[in-house]
């Protein structure tokens, strides 16, 4: 990799190389056909992806809603972990919701997730409490963060 990263909206034909990153990345993975309805039928859905020379290294989806953009996914491929791709992806998604017209952003994080904490926290989000049990494959719970885009 020569370092180069795009960023763009997600498209159906984007479904399996995000797919095939979502099943490396988590334990209870989205399906294929998720993905499909999030392009297809959701109309507050957007994802963005991080493209390199190695093709599709991870993506972004949020669901704008109002003026808010609430983070439904986002994820990078293993073997490029470690690059601050999430944090480029994570400030494309934001740039991306300010120009939908959100003024706030929300997301879930596992609470054993710290490095994922730390990448928000680093882009402005601050803890807004607790869902209990949040995650079904073991229940752990989750951290709400929020960012106010004005402040």
């Amino acid at each position: 990799m020569n370092g180069a990263v795009s960023y763009r909206k997600m498209t159906v034909e984007d479904i399996d190389a995000v797919y095939e990153i979502e099943k490396l990345s988590f334990t209870l993975p989205w399906t294929k056909e998720a993905f499909y309805n999030e392009m297809n039928i959701n109309e507050h859905a957007y994802y963005v992806i991080a493209e390199t020379e190695d093709g599709i290294v991870g993506y972004c989806g949020m669901w704008l809603v109002l003026d808010e953009a609430h983070v439904t996914n986002i994820a990078i491929h293993p073997d490029h972990r470690g690059k601050k791709l999430g944090d480029g992806l994570m400030e494309a998604a934001i740039k991306t919701a300010k120009a939908q017209g959100a003024v706030l952003m929300t997301l879930e994080a596992r609470v054993s997730n710290t490095v994922a904490q730390n990448l928000y926290r680093k882009l402005g989000f601050k803890n807004g409490g607790i869902r209990k049990r949040y995650y079904t494959d073991n229940y752990e719970d989750a951290i709400v963060m929020w960012v106010k885009f004005d402040e």
